[in-house]
């Protein structure tokens, strides 16, 4: 048996959903990742490359060109989140630890302009897939999803409260959506992402008031 195999192989079905083995193991990844950066630990970027890589490998076995070419997006956020959690500048520092990056907020001028950016952004990608894939059934749905995640990554990288907001939002949306098309795995990963989210929101709340 080879590696394509391999990661095709069905391990169980939910419903008349089968779950094959490069599903599990890219929401196995994806669930450590997020839940480390919620315990805020920086181990959760060494988590992410690996997740990266699985979803780059994933999208192009499935022939997923738009989510493919984004992975390397994904990369260089994960990258610079690394960096600046354990590089932080002056003024920067956990009281925790000088070589770990405090947790800080976005400000409400700064939360209005991601708003705009995030919707003209999500509308100029949502045109773009429309165009070139005109089979997706949610366009601007999926477009809009993407973009929060990226915009949810950057917020992440940087250290801020406010990304645990987005990745709510995501993950309720992609409940949905996974539940519009008849998927049962990938609900209940998702609902395990939005409750790692709601104590992950706590829990940096915590961090931010005690400049950690």
């Amino acid at each position: 048996m080879d590696f394509n195999q391999i990661i095709g192989t069905t391990l169980f079905s939910i419903g008349d959903s089968p779950v094959l083995m490069m599903d599990l193991v890219t929401s196995v990844l994806g669930l450590a990742c997020v839940f480390l950066a919620g315990r805020n630990s920086k181990y959760n970027f060494w988590v992410g490359y690996l997740y990266t890589a699985a979803l780059f490998l994933l999208f192009y076995k499935q022939n997923l060109l738009a989510s493919l070419l984004l992975q390397p997006v994904s990369l260089g956020i994960n990258i610079l989140g690394h960096y600046r959690w354990t590089h932080p500048r002056k003024g920067e520092e956990s009281s925790q630890d000088a070589k770990a990056l405090k947790v800080s907020m976005l400000s409400w001028v700064e939360r209005a302009l991601l708003v705009v950016s995030v919707l003209v952004i999500a509308g100029g990608w949502g045109w773009l897939l429309d165009s070139l894939f005109p089979k997706d059934p949610h366009p601007y749905l999926d477009s809009c999803v993407t973009v929060l995640i990226l915009t949810a990554q950057l917020l992440s990288a940087l250290k801020k409260w406010d990304c645990w907001i987005l990745w709510l939002l995501v993950n309720i949306t992609q409940i949905m959506l996974h539940l519009s098309v008849g998927h049962v795995f990938m609900p209940i990963v998702c609902a395990l992402y939005l409750i790692n989210g709601i104590v992950a929101l706590a829990g940096w709340m915590k961090l931010y008031k005690k400049k950690a």
